[in-house]
């Protein structure tokens, strides 16, 4: 994983999320599970699940476990759709205008990947 290991470990699960791995009202591993999977701190692990709780991607209940909340693909679909035209697709574009590029062959160049 990529820097922090618990943004790594959030990412980790957001794709297991989006990928129907981690279904919608689903249980979630624990957070001693995750810490093994990933053979980290529980503390590290938690951090990770805490960024998602707080998002409202994931519920806690309180004596039960850890759950998948309703919506949260969609929500997770549309927080990764945002940030690829905001980053990835922004810049594509904007090394496309300096290079000369139109939109046109820059259509056709993805449409020949």
């Amino acid at each position: 994983m990529d820097g922090k290991i618990y943004l790594g470990v959030a990412r980790d699960l957001e794709n297991a999320i989006l990928s129907g791995q981690l279904r919608e009202g689903g249980l979630v591993p624990s957070t001693h599970q995750v810490a093994e999977q990933y053979a980290i701190n529980p503390a590290t692990a938690a951090r990770g699940v805490s960024q998602l709780t707080a998002r409202g991607i994931l519920l806690k209940q309180r004596g039960i476990g850890l759950f998948v909340a309703e919506g949260a693909r969609d929500r997770l679909m549309e927080e990764r759709r945002e940030a690829f035209r905001a980053g990835v697709l922004k810049q594509v574009l904007e090394d496309a205008r300096v290079l000369g590029i139109s939109k046109r062959d820059l259509v056709a160049m993805i449409m020949s990947s």
